[in-house]
């Protein structure tokens, strides 16, 4: 049996990094293959119906996949995740010479924010600002609606939003926001953080309880086991965004779950339920 993976092609740099890393598991010993998807809503129903054994997720992704598992009397969860997956934080942020001093100054304000479905530039930091009772109009970005935030284009067009005083607040991931300043979109000193979210977790290799508990087993292992030092890696590694593999965890999701709830984007079946989302 091959084990066969899930992954979304939001660029095209997925097909080199999962060539790559075929060819290095088969080599190892481990029958594996992988299936490019549109869309993470696709590839969430087919690993919960058994049609692919594990999918490198997104973390909304994770979240509809454990509750349509749950609801079908199944079970996934996490394998592994990247180093870099874990304690991330979106910020919230506003010019440089805003009068906007504090998240109350929103009131009756526009805050810019990514697509619909991306949880570091829109669920995660829109739930956190919403908790503190503060009442503002959300203007989205939708670039790359389905990928759930990892097209970074609609958090990018809510920054030069930000600058070009279209918005008085821009969501994105705090990565983004050091990345936007590096290459010019937010010029240093262009812009202040406002608010910070909690710590949470990004993607994970989610598994089904169902799959073959050998293959899954030894795709882990050989995972973890990977090392920066090996030339033949390194490169793709890097091209993924991580040094190492570390085991999955659940405990970085649980402001996801409640920010889901809140807006109403998944019903607790893993239905989606916000009207204005179709990937």
């Amino acid at each position: 049996m091959t084990l066969l993976m899930g992954a979304v092609a939001y660029d095209p740099k997925v097909v080199t990094i999962w060539s790559g890393f075929r060819d290095w598991l088969v080599r190892n010993g481990l029958p594996f293959d992988f299936l490019l998807y549109s869309n993470y809503e696709r590839q969430a129903e087919d690993l919960v119906a058994g049609r692919i054994h594990a999918a490198w997720n997104s973390p909304l992704a994770w979240v509809r996949a454990r509750r349509l598992a749950a609801a079908s009397g199944g079970s996934v969860y996490p394998l592994v995740m990247r180093d870099t997956d874990r304690d991330l934080r979106s910020v919230v942020v506003v010019r440089a010479d805003s009068p906007v001093t504090a998240v109350a100054d929103l009131k009756g304000r526009v805050v810019g924010a990514g697509a619909v479905d991306s949880p570091q530039a829109t669920l995660l930091p829109l739930h956190h600002l919403r908790e503190q009772d503060v009442e503002f109009e959300v203007r989205r970005f939708e670039v790359g609606v389905g990928l759930h935030g990892d097209h970074i284009g609609g958090e990018r067009d809510a920054a030069r939003a930000l600058l070009a005083g279209e918005v008085d607040a821009a969501c994105m991931i705090d990565a983004s926001h050091l990345l936007f300043g590096q290459e010019g979109t937010l010029p240093a000193g262009s812009t202040r953080v406002l608010a910070v979210t909690e710590p949470y977790d990004h993607c994970n290799m989610t598994v089904t309880g169902a799959a073959p508990a050998d293959l899954i087993g030894e795709f882990g292992r050989l995972l973890t086991g990977m090392s920066y030092a090996d030339p033949e890696v390194r490169p793709l590694l890097d091209l993924e965004g991580l040094r190492s593999w570390a085991p999955g965890r659940t405990i970085g999701y649980e402001a996801l779950e409640a920010a889901v709830d809140a807006g109403g984007f998944y019903d607790a079946f893993g239905r989606i339920t916000a009207a204005d989302y179709r990937p």
